[in-house]
């Protein structure tokens, strides 16, 4: 596979203050990359390097055979930037928008009026090229954001919380649209706080105080020593009165820890303590629980590589 994203040690310093320490990272072309962390982590510092807009302090990187010390210029012409609020010109039509991103990525104008059509075809915005972009609906002016920033072919996308403040059909719509374009060889770097849309990743980083602390597939992650300590085991619990459920189970020493996911408990127990846990609940009145081992998500992943980082810097 070709790397389209490779990074040595790369970091970035503001004065004292680091906000992105020593990442090492590799993207491969297809891929659809996750990069989740907690706001204040480093996210937007190590896209804005990788985008060309801000020197490294530290460390080297390329990004489609680009340096992005030297060649910054040359990545901004071959990637796509979607932000979080679609940066759309709300006063101008459908048209007149991918016109503007047409013209600012450098399209050829004897080759702007296929490029936009096929953008039109590949978001299925048929129908709407007159419509101003103020009347679209948040899933249409998402469409319309991708579309202007798929209009020059680039190989390369960023993603900035692509699909926040949209309804979940808007939310499949897009994730579709990624899945087929990946297949076509396009490659995406996508930030999201949603623990849905990093499974459908085909590869995800975690980025933590300004260190990537983990980077691999989603079943990779999972399987992480850390995630699922020897000695222990994760259950899914349905019981009578979550919450109470949850406060009394917290509170037993065979019990690391648990709590309420949708409409059951998650718990991580010393293994072999699950006869246990039955007669405990059903003695405090919880009815007879119905208990099955589980996997990991990728939720517990990052709330207990979180935890284990913030041991370390309190140690």
């Amino acid at each position: 596979m070709t790397a389209v994203i490779e990074t040595q040690a790369l970091s970035r310093r503001f004065g004292a203050f680091t906000a992105v320490e020593s990442v090492d990272l590799t993207i491969e072309q297809g891929d659809i990359f996750g990069f989740l962390g907690p706001n204040g982590s480093g996210k937007t510092t190590l896209i804005r390097m990788l985008c060309g807009l801000l020197r490294p302090s530290g460390g080297q990187a390329t990004v489609l055979g680009y340096d992005v010390d030297r060649e910054s210029e040359s990545i901004k012409r071959n990637i796509g930037y979607m932000s979080q609020q679609f940066s759309l010109y709300t006063d101008l039509t459908v048209m007149q928008n991918l016109k503007f991103y047409a013209s600012v990525y450098g399209v050829p104008r004897r080759e702007m009026r296929d490029r936009i059509e096929e953008a039109i075809d590949i978001v299925g915005l048929h129908g709407y090229r007159k419509h101003q972009a103020s009347q679209l609906s948040g899933g249409w002016k998402q469409r319309l954001a991708l579309a202007c920033a798929l209009v020059h072919r680039p190989r390369l996308m960023f993603l900035d919380e692509p699909t926040a403040g949209i309804d979940p059909v808007a939310r499949r719509d897009l994730w579709n649209l990624l899945f087929d374009l990946s297949g076509h060889g396009v490659t995406f770097f996508v930030t999201t706080h949603y623990m849905d849309e990093a499974e459908r990743c085909s590869h995800v980083g975690y980025i933590y105080f300004a260190k990537l602390i983990v980077c691999g597939t989603p079943n990779e992650l999972k399987q992480l020593p850390a995630v699922l300590p020897e000695g222990a085991v994760r259950l899914e619990v349905r019981c009578n009165r979550l919450t109470a459920a949850m406060q009394r189970m917290n509170t037993l020493p065979y019990v690391r820890e648990a709590t309420i996911f949708a409409d059951s408990l998650h718990a991580l127990i010393d293994e072999g303590a699950e006869a246990q846990l039955t007669r405990d609940l059903e003695a405090q009145g919880f009815g007879e629980p119905t208990i099955l081992a589980i996997p990991p998500t990728l939720e517990d992943v990052f709330v207990t590589l979180s935890r284990g980082e913030d041991n370390n810097r309190h140690v």
